[in-house]
């Protein structure tokens, strides 16, 4: 053929036809197997995007909160209340000591001594039958002496039953009498592990107690067991809901104080809180908490009191601000009573002034300005959520600002792990095949749970982290805080901003012209002599450096 001859041949395009067709198609798998595994990330993208941008939206920061106690307080009771709770601990708990599986159905109803007896009984069945497998694994006697594995037999014993024999001792006994002195060794090795630590988990009560327990240690919230025993297993949650909500309100209330004793500590040279700025406290605490104090009150006064006085203080303001957040919501559901919630306020029939009332309202309530027009432009949903943010943002700014910024960083930290961890799954679950199992179900699966979990720990970092909040970094702390009007420096008069304003346009307006900075020695080229003398190229002298 010559150069330049274009080739025409059946063949030929076949073969090409084909080869493209199998790159194409294995391609599309290549999509299409991409696309199966990005499934189960699209439905965690989606439910993690769109509860951060929730906060980001202003949603009320406390109702997300509230709601992830609310989860756990009925995980967790529902668990710990169930009655057979305590048969489940004890079988966990005796199996472990006695490295058996134990049935919790076994210990139903029965006494302290009978259930050590079954649980002893299990585990002494249970060593007769692994010695005998032991023994017919390392001296199977189908197999030659000289194959025996002696030594491996030896390590098993020790390991499990703690003894100390050696390879020739274990050869010395034979291997006839050998099952009988380790069942032995094993039945005095189950016989000496104390049980007794197990006892109180078959008391009528321990579901109880321990429920007590974790609501003390989790919130804060002191329950009595005894008082507990007499009331249902629904009015327990109730109750426990209840205080967990009052136990929330009293964080509330500390949390603006912790953070305006962090903001007026006195340190010394390296840092070191010392003491606190009585007199900038004082002002704050007037402005903040809208109280008339005077030195008086802080005089001669140690920290702790103080803060307890400034608690008090603050739970009033959290009363106050509970009153005008209610009403600020049914003044807005009266704007929507008769329209339907679907429509602005603008477009709801019947207000006739009500708009201006409630913009007067909220100027008066929460020095708020939200004028009527902007008023107009909300649907119901977004003037309760606009109105609320509101009266937060005068009476509760701290916590807001700090339950925000809280779920947001420990939101996005579990996010970032959980995708190294997605990440970690997908190039390794494709060895399950070798088990008969879907590597795309098992991802599935595997990915869905971990995702759960990573859930689970932000609501329980986030939970921890509220209800112990002298826990919290300083500098998190400092980062929420809310510069009252009443600390500001005094602001220059209206004289003085004209001034300085005339003399920033006095500047701009001058004639005289600025000359640019110019370099106007001669220039030295690359190759020429280095003007220092040495005798070398400028570019292997001065100009390297």
């Amino acid at each position: 053929m010559q150069e330049g001859e274009a080739i025409e041949s059946k063949l030929v395009t076949r073969r090409v036809e084909g080869a493209q067709k199998k790159v194409e198609e294995r391609n599309f798998e290549i999509r299409k197997n991409l696309l199966e595994y990005d499934e189960v990330m699209d439905e965690q993208r989606k439910r993690v995007y769109g509860y951060r941008q929730r906060i980001l939206d202003g949603v009320n920061c406390r109702d997300l909160v509230m709601e992830m106690i609310g989860e756990q307080l009925s995980q967790h009771l529902h668990t710990f209340l169930d009655s057979e709770y305590g048969t489940d601990s004890y079988a966990a708990a005796a199996g472990g000591l006695l490295h058996v599986q134990l049935e919790s159905r076994d210990f139903r109803n029965v006494g302290l001594a009978d259930a050590e007896r079954l649980a002893r009984d299990e585990a002494y069945r249970l060593a007769e039958s692994q010695i005998l497998d032991a023994l017919e694994e390392n001296l199977p006697e189908d197999e030659e002496e000289s194959e025996w594995n002696w030594n491996a037999l030896a390590k098993w014993s020790a390991l499990r039953w703690g003894t100390n024999y050696r390879e020739r001792d274990l050869k010395k006994i034979g291997r006839d009498h050998l099952s009988e002195t380790l069942i032995g060794d094993a039945n005095n090795a189950i016989g000496k592990i104390d049980l007794s630590l197990c006892e109180r988990l078959l008391e009528s009560n321990y579901g109880v107690k321990t429920a007590c327990a974790w609501l003390h240690d989790k919130f804060g919230i002191e329950l009595a067991p005894d008082e507990m025993l007499k009331l249902e297993k629904p009015d327990f949650m109730e109750l426990a809901h209840q205080r967990a909500r009052e136990s929330y309100d009293d964080r509330e209330s500390e949390y603006p104080v912790l953070a305006g004793l962090y903001r007026f500590a006195s340190r010394d040279r390296s840092g070191s809180r010392q003491g606190f700025q009585r007199e900038q406290l004082m002002e704050w605490a007037k402005s903040r908490f809208g109280v008339e104090l005077s030195m008086d009150d802080f005089r001669n006064k140690q920290r702790e009191d103080i803060r307890l006085m400034l608690i008090e203080y603050s739970r009033k303001n959290n009363l106050r601000a509970n009153e005008v957040a209610a009403e600020a919501q049914q003044r807005v559901d009266a704007l929507f009573a008769e329209s339907g919630t679907s429509v602005t306020l603008g477009q709801a029939t019947g207000n006739n002034g009500k708009l201006d009332d409630l913009s007067t309202w909220l100027q008066d309530s929460c020095q708020c300005e939200l004028s009527s027009e902007e008023l107009a432009k909300l649907d119901h949903e977004e003037a309760r959520r606009r109105v609320a943010q509101m009266v937060e943002d005068r009476y509760r700014p701290e916590m807001r600002r700090m339950e925000r910024a809280l779920l947001l960083q420990i939101l996005d930290q579990a996010w970032k792990e959980h995708l190294l961890a997605m990440d970690h799954l997908r190039s390794s679950v494709g060895l399950r095949g070798y088990a008969q199992i879907d590597p795309k179900v098992e991802y599935k699966r595997e990915g869905m749970r971990m995702f759960e979990g990573m859930w689970a720990s932000v609501a329980n970092m986030v939970t921890n982290l509220i209800f112990k909040m002298e826990q919290l970094d300083e500098n998190f702390v400092s980062s929420t805080w809310q510069e009252s009007a009443a600390i500001h420096e005094e602001a220059p008069s209206t004289s003085d901003i004209a001034e300085q304003q005339q003399t920033a346009i006095d500047g701009t307006n001058t004639k005289q012209k600025i000359e640019p900075i110019r370099n106007r020695q001669e220039k030295v080229g690359r190759n020429q002599p280095c003007p220092c003398g040495s005798g070398k190229k400028h570019k292997n002298c001065c100009m390297k450096a």
